[in-house]
């Protein structure tokens, strides 16, 4: 009985969150502008402020260090693996690499992950997202621009990059972590007031972010059997080069512990911000319902990972 009040405590806020957000659709309580400013909310201001906290106090030792490099090449193996299946399984799909890479780790993995193990081991999934962040930031969208407009805006990439909120929370958290300057602000007590201040800022992100979802999640008008063909071979892809890197995790870093973090990443779908590079909207339909099956099948992962701890 215990462990089935467990597994509740950490499934029904989840199921109740996507259901409100289905209610707000159905209802209109919110519409597509109020939905959008929920998810700016929660990714340019509640996440940084989660990620900052997470890098300032996370260890950092040789280990941690080759955990970005080994995920950012995973990604590329990923896209590379998505681009040759492609070939034979959909020729007319050029998006289709881009789905088969790519988490979405801040729309939806930092909150399934704290509500599984707590915000005392984020800074695991922080590691092994840190990688896939950059992925997404350089290469993934300068393949994208290459693939929809013919040539890559480099000076945009840069400045997308360089300004936005994540990747400048994630150098302010390791600028603290890393030097130590985290630490020796814990006598004097500034580092507690920085942690009241991430904490306060950050504890409505996973309401924001679930609420956000369970709008969003509409399963009508699906192209079945292509958008169950892309799913089919992300989750493929995802199992060996996932397997890959647990593999390797209990060989090299058999004490790290990280292989709750990176089951729960290799879970998470494609990046949500996909159906914007698209400028048809035949094309943008399949890419959303793309998005929203392989949503419920991490969620269907999520409770998997709940009910076996």
């Amino acid at each position: 009985m215990t462990k089935t009040i467990e597994v509740l405590r950490i499934l029904l806020p989840v199921a109740l969150t996507l259901g409100l957000g289905a209610l707000c659709r159905e209802k209109k309580l919110l519409d597509r502008r109020g939905v959008e400013a929920l998810k700016t909310v929660a990714v340019q201001i509640g996440l940084p402020a989660v990620l900052l906290h997470t890098f300032a106090t996370a260890d950092y030792s040789p280990a941690t260090l080759a955990v970005p490099p080994l995920m950012f090449l995973l990604c590329v193996l990923a896209w590379a693996l998505g681009r040759l299946a492609g070939k034979r399984l959909g020729p007319d799909d050029r998006f289709l690499p881009f789905l088969t890479t790519g988490f979405e780790a801040g729309m939806l993995g930092y909150a399934l992950f704290t509500l599984l193990y707590g915000t005392e081991r984020l800074a695991d999934f922080a590691r092994i997202d840190l990688g896939q962040v950059l992925f997404v930031f350089t290469l993934y969208k300068a393949l994208l621009y290459r693939e929809e407009k013919g040539r890559v805006p480099l000076d945009r990439l840069l400045r997308e990059m360089f300004l936005s909120p994540i990747i400048l929370a994630i150098l302010a958290g390791v600028l603290l972590g890393a030097t130590g300057l985290y630490r020796r602000l814990i006598p004097g007590g500034a580092a507690s007031l920085l942690d009241a201040c991430t904490d306060f800022i950050s504890a409505p992100v996973g309401t924001l972010i679930l609420l956000a979802i369970g709008y969003d999640l509409v399963l009508k008008d699906i192209p079945w059997r292509k958008a169950l063909r892309a799913v089919g071979l992300r989750l493929a892809v995802m199992a060996v080069l996932g397997g890959a890197m647990l593999l390797l995790f209990r060989l090299v870093w058999p004490a790290a512990h990280w292989e709750k973090a990176a089951c729960l990443m290799f879970l998470l779908p494609p990046p949500f911000v996909l159906p914007v590079f698209s400028k048809d909207e035949q094309q943008r339909v399949y890419l959303s319902s793309v998005l929203s099956l392989s949503t419920l099948v991490t969620l269907c992962g999520f409770i998997v990972l709940a009910m076996v701890g």
